[in-house]
């Protein structure tokens, strides 16, 4: 996440207060600003730390969507290497959770471990898609290139549904290789492996349970729409709802469960406020939908069954 710099200024008149649509927000700046304009009655040349409001760059570059069978949506075979890489990395962790709860005779500890590694990994998808959608811009390090693909993915949702299964799972299974590698040659607790193999392996094929959740229920498998159905996996409905105004819900996208609990307590936007004012960082979800959020229909050269 880029972090903007802090600056100095002497305390401002209650009209100079950034305007923002939260109404929580507002109300806290002027609640701080009578504050602290008593201050200066007293020191005149007192100076506090004010944050930087910086409009957010535009994320989307001015190009036109991606066509049918356009390369950015192929897999290579660097990402068919990397699924591979991640792939064997998880089932190695499932393969000692087995063996270990087998020679040690338990059951009841790997599965309640497995029921929270479950669990965690929608939450931990939501808390990446949340930071993912409000923060930073492409230059960004490490994130640059998930922000500008997550935004893209906003303007043109239908284009993940295009994608071939090891391109739109490579970065995750990059990124499970490297975390889930080191557990695996040096913990052999079945309890630990239970835990770390469902986890791993719900957040490197979240990505897919998204592709699925932007599928049609005529061209998605009866498994998978049945596990939409029940709840196991992110349903199409409660997703099409991240993709309309005011674009700040419904984050979570392994099974979804924790969308009702982090959108009805606003825990995201108990974060966007914190984060604002202890690094004067605005999230993109503040301001008005711009082109770059608002969906386009695909043409009917980009529409075709596969």
């Amino acid at each position: 996440m880029s972090i903007l710099p802090q600056k100095m200024y002497p305390i401002r008149s209650l009209h100079h207060v950034p305007k923002c649509r939260h109404p929580c927000l507002h109300a806290h700046v002027m609640s701080s600003s009578v504050t602290t304009s008593t201050k200066l009655r007293s020191n005149p040349n007192q100076q506090i730390i004010e944050p930087r409001l910086v409009t957010p760059p535009p994320l989307v570059k001015e190009t036109s969507p991606p066509l049918l069978n356009d390369p950015s949506l192929q897999s290579t075979w660097t990402h068919r290497a990397w699924l591979a890489s991640g792939c064997t990395t998880v089932f190695i962790s499932l393969a000692k959770c087995i063996a270990g709860a087998t020679n040690s005779h338990i059951g009841l500890q790997p599965m309640l471990a497995a029921s929270l590694g479950y669990i965690l990994a929608d939450l931990g998808s939501g808390v990446y898609h949340w930071g993912i959608d409000n923060y930073g811009d492409p230059s960004t390090p490490i994130f640059g290139a998930q922000i500008e693909a997550f935004q893209g993915h906003h303007k043109w949702p239908w284009t993940i549904t295009r994608r071939q299964f090891a391109n739109n799972l490579h970065a995750l299974a990059r990124a499970t290789t490297f975390v889930v590698l080191p557990i695996d040659l040096i913990c052999n607790d079945a309890i630990v492996h239970a835990f770390v193999s469902v986890c791993s392996g719900c957040i490197m094929f979240s990505q897919q349970y998204h592709a699925w959740a932007h599928g049609t229920k005529s061209r998605l498998p009866p498994l998978v729409v049945a596990l939409q159905d029940m709840g196991v996996l992110v349903s199409r409905s409660q997703h099409a709802t991240h993709h309309r105004p005011p674009y700040n819900n419904n984050y979570c996208i392994v099974s979804g469960v924790w969308n009702e609990f982090l959108d009805k307590h606003r825990v995201f936007e108990a974060l966007e406020m914190v984060l604002y004012f202890k690094l004067g960082v605005r999230p993109r979800s503040w301001s008005e939908p711009s082109s770059e959020w608002i969906e386009e229909n695909a043409t009917p050269a980009q529409v075709l069954v596969h």
